[in-house]
């Protein structure tokens, strides 16, 4: 296990969490240096680590700048060569790093890198943040392999590859130091949700790749910051992809897809506003706004070259609410 690798945990009154799994991340990763970047908590989980785990480096964010930006902020007094970035709410296992690392020592053009993430709670299935390696199709749509919307399927080791894919998940994301700060870092104005894929789509249109490796596996609790159900989770996810096509997007694809998801969205509004209640509708309509207000700096931001062939399949919200897919 490499000395040049830290392993670094963005924390916000998660001392439950910390006590939870902490010990784990300190047992299987003995030769990685392990920070903790705190956004100014207002619990005791700083004191929790000081005296529980001294070996573990604590940087202090002087407010709480989300996860895209407490990541920036933080990784800045970290020198490492290669970053994880692993959620407070992630259980690793026995020999989760090498895998890893060997995946990068042998392809040097391969700038994040992913495991398989299994649910906590139900240690058969796949955990919606990340499965088996992130894609997206033709609308923008992020899926995973694994994982379709809200279905998951179970782990019969029918994943156990190591493959290219789209993008990497948040929750144990590792990455070269030298790429990440090459893209100046996650986009700060998504606060959470999609940054992730917005700097691997930002990678993969600089040339570099995003790999999965099957050998290494995490168990991820999910929702430990921001509930699935949030209608707070709903808006951040809506503005930040509408914003991370536009960065990213070829432009006759661009007006394609927006005018399409702008339609699209509508749809959802009204059937997340019916499932989720009514202020899931009106997040939905606050995310465009929000989306409207944020385009001159947006559009300021887009990638000098963007790949056509970006997407791993066409349609799937069709092929998966009206066919069964």
């Amino acid at each position: 296990m490499p000395e040049n690798l830290a392993v670094v945990i963005l924390n916000w009154n998660g001392k439950n969490w910390l006590e939870k799994f902490l010990p784990d991340v300190v047992r299987f990763s003995q030769n990685a240096d392990i920070y903790v970047i705190d956004n100014l908590s207002n619990d005791d989980s700083i004191d929790f680590i000081e005296h529980q785990f001294p070996t573990v480096k604590i940087i202090r964010n002087d407010k709480n700048y989300g996860f895209a930006g407490g990541y920036n902020e933080g990784l800045k007094e970290i020198k490492n060569e290669y970053y994880c970035l692993l959620n407070s709410d992630v259980e690793v296992t026995e020999n989760w790093i090498n895998p890893v690392m060997d995946l990068f020592e042998k392809d040097a053009s391969i700038a994040a890198i992913q495991p398989k993430v299994l649910a906590f709670n139900n240690k058969k299935s796949f955990e919606f943040a990340g499965a088996a390696g992130g894609m997206i199709d033709n609308l923008g749509y992020p899926y995973c392999r694994g994982r379709i919307f809200d279905s998951l399927e179970e782990d019969h080791g029918q994943y156990d590859d190591e493959t290219e894919i789209f993008w990497a998940s948040g929750c144990c994301f590792f990455i070269r130091s030298r790429d990440f700060w090459a893209q100046n870092g996650f986009d700060e104005r998504f606060f959470a949700h999609q940054e992730e894929i917005d700097l691997c789509w930002r990678l993969i249109n600089s040339g570099k790749k995003i790999f999965y490796t099957g050998k290494s596996k995490i168990y991820h609790v999910g929702g430990g910051t921001l509930n699935k159900q949030s209608a707070q989770k709903t808006y951040l996810n809506m503005r930040n992809n509408l914003s991370m096509m536009v960065k990213n997007l070829p432009f006759p694809q661009l007006i394609a897809v927006i005018t399409s998801r702008l339609v699209l969205d509508g749809f959802a509004g009204i059937y997340f506003g019916i499932k989720n209640g009514f202020a899931h509708f009106w997040a939905v309509l606050k995310a465009h706004f929000a989306f409207y207000g944020q385009l001159p700096v947006t559009w300021k931001l887009r990638q000098k070259n963007q790949k056509n062939d970006f997407y791993q399949s066409k349609w799937l919200i069709f092929k998966h609410f009206l066919g069964g897919k």
